[in-house]
């Protein structure tokens, strides 16, 4: 009997397990989109946990497959659940679960990566950016192929305030490579410490929550995976657009083993190289002769605040390629030492 006064939680009825529907749809994880299914649903329902409180939550999961941790949302007593996936082989056992939810689960078939997240929630759920986060969360035990270029994506959104972010600070809790998850939260010395920290903890409070053994899940990957929650934060640390910030923290990262002026010198055209370097780390108050692994996050704001001012002064600097300059001085040499091959076998002639 329910208890008076309050609402009775929801309740999935009895359903297939998650292998049953595996094997009722044929299902089988393609290694090209590294596919790897969890089972076991005490880990799903650990993963949810860690998205917190998500009693009459919206909540979107991305590549939900053959419904795992679909389920352990649904058990959290959500209030919609938005599903979206790529894989059409999903489906069918997807629409199983949601006839099994009336009026919660909403189903998408589609790619993430381009998937317009501006319009997934109803207006009504938008907070200003300095309120608590949203009654919104996303979710996902993201194939290892797209793991980092949606994260790199979802970043610059919170930098914009836009996609999934237009309604606030929306958390996400995201499962990655071990390695992956190690350098979304590697501290300024660790061996870890990548273009990935910097980029994902001056937007938000980035929390290693747990590693689950690739064991547990189906097939075993050859990696362990560790599952992230990210908050945004209410203020960058660096306070800079998102495409000067990725620049600078890129270039810095480029040549990871030598000290840090290295990769500050690809900012900057040939000409005029050396100074300029000099006059960035100087202004930045940025010992040359750190490694990329051992600056602060303080560090990266001196530079990028340094570079804008030099970007400010010299439009075309921000624009200028270090890699494409290599190129044309590849097939420039190439040209030059073809040449005179030409001219011999002409006097031969």
């Amino acid at each position: 009997m329910a208890v008076p006064g309050k609402a009775a939680a929801f309740r999935l009825p009895p359903l297939p397990t998650v292998g049953e529907i595996i094997k009722l749809f044929r299902l089988k994880a393609q290694k090209q989109l590294s596919q790897n299914f969890l089972l076991d649903l005490r880990l799903t329902d650990k993963i949810v946990r860690q998205a917190g409180e998500l009693k009459n939550a919206h909540v979107c999961e991305v590549g939900p497959g053959p419904g795992g941790i679909t389920r352990s949302i649904l058990s959290a007593d959500v209030e919609q659940l938005l599903l979206i996936e790529k894989d059409a082989r999903f489906i069918p056992g997807l629409q199983m679960l949601s006839e099994a939810a009336p009026g919660k689960v909403r189903i998408v078939h589609g790619d993430i990566l381009t998937y317009k997240m501006e319009k997934a929630f109803p207006r009504h759920l938008k907070k200003n950016w300095e309120d608590e986060p949203p009654d919104i969360h996303i979710i996902g035990n993201l194939p290892f192929s797209v793991s980092t270029p949606l994260i790199i994506k979802w970043l610059e959104n919170v930098s914009k305030k836009d996609g999934p972010f237009i309604y606030g600070r929306t958390q996400m809790t995201l499962t990655f490579q071990k390695e992956v998850a190690e350098r979304l939260t590697a501290n300024p010395g660790g061996k870890q410490r990548s273009r990935l920290s910097i980029m994902s903890q001056h937007l938000c409070t980035v929390e290693n929550c747990f590693v689950i053994p690739g064991q547990a899940f189906v097939p075993k990957p050859e990696v362990d995976v560790a599952v992230v929650h990210f908050t945004p934060l209410v203020q960058p640390k660096i306070q800079q657009p998102f495409e000067l910030v990725e620049k600078v923290v890129r270039s810095v990262f480029q040549f990871r083993r030598k000290y840090c002026f290295r990769g500050i010198e690809t900012l900057f055209p040939e000409s005029g190289r050396l100074k300029r370097t000099e006059h960035l780390m100087m202004t930045a108050n940025v010992d040359p002769t750190l490694r990329p692994f051992q600056l602060s996050m303080s560090h990266f704001r001196n530079l990028c605040n340094t570079y804008r001012k030099m970007c400010d002064e010299d439009p075309s600097l921000f624009a200028y390629n270090y890699r494409e300059e290599l190129r044309k001085k590849k097939r420039n040499l190439l040209k030059s030492t073809s040449q005179p091959k030409q001219t011999e076998e002409e006097n031969q002639l």
